[in-house]
C-alpha cells in the first residue's frame, strides 16, 4: 500500500469516506474543509492511496495546564499554560483499517508537533481519545491526563491523553528541524 500523507485540498472528494464512526465521517465530510479553509481553526492531513482518501487527522493548537499533567511530567516545566498540538480527530476508512494508515497519520502529526516546537513552542501532543481508542494511543506512549473541570456525565466523555515531544523524538527518531543560519 503506497500511502502519501498531505494537506486536505479544497477539491478533495470526501463523500465516500466511511470509518465506521458516523460522527467522524460527518466531521470529515462537512466540517474539516470549513475549519481549514474558511475559519482557519484546524488543519486536516489526509492519507491518500491512488487518489482515494484512506484516512485523516485534524490538528489544531492549544494549551494544557501544568496541573493537568501527571506529576512525573511536570518537572522542569514552568507553572503556566503550556503550548501543545491537539490531535482533534483521527479516522481511517474501513477498507484501509489495519494496514498502517493510522501509523502514517500519527507520524505526520508528530512531525507537525516537532515543527511547531521549533517555530513557536510546543511541549507535546494532546488527544481526546474516544472510548475504546485509549489503548491505540497508549501504544504510542500517550498517558491519561486528569480532567480538573468540565467533565460531562450524561454521555461517555473522551479521555484526554498527552505525549511529550521529548518522548516522540526518543521513540520515533523524528529529527529536530535545522536552525536557520
Amino acid at each position: 500500500m503506497a500511502i502519501e500523507v498531505r494537506l486536505l485540498g479544497e477539491t478533495d472528494d470526501r463523500s465516500s469516506f466511511q470509518s465506521g464512526d458516523e460522527q467522524l465521517n460527518l466531521f470529515f465530510r462537512r466540517y474539516a474543509g470549513q475549519n481549514q479553509f474558511r475559519h482557519h481553526i484546524g488543519t486536516t492531513y489526509v492519507a491518500v492511496e491512488s487518489e482515494t482518501i484512506r484516512g485523516f487527522a485534524t490538528v489544531t493548537v492549544g494549551h494544557v495546564e501544568i496541573e493537568n499533567l501527571p506529576p512525573s511530567l511536570r518537572k522542569k516545566l514552568p507553572d503556566y499554560p503550556l503550548p501543545i498540538l491537539r490531535l482533534a480527530r483521527l479516522a481511517v476508512d474501513r477498507n484501509a483499517q489495519g494496514k498502517g494508515v493510522g501509523e502514517h497519520l500519527m507520524r505526520t502529526v508528530f512531525s507537525v508537533a516537532i515543527e511547531l516546537r521549533e517555530k513557536l513552542g510546543c511541549v507535546g501532543v494532546v488527544v481526546d481519545a474516544k472510548r475504546g481508542a485509549e489503548n491505540y494511543y497508549s501504544r504510542y506512549g500517550f498517558v491519561k491526563l486528569e480532567v480538573i473541570e468540565g467533565a460531562l456525565e450524561e454521555r461517555p466523555a473522551p479521555k484526554p491523553m498527552f505525549l511529550s515531544l521529548s518522548a516522540v523524538v526518543q521513540a520515533f527518531g523524528i529529527p529536530r528541524l535545522r536552525k536557520p543560519n
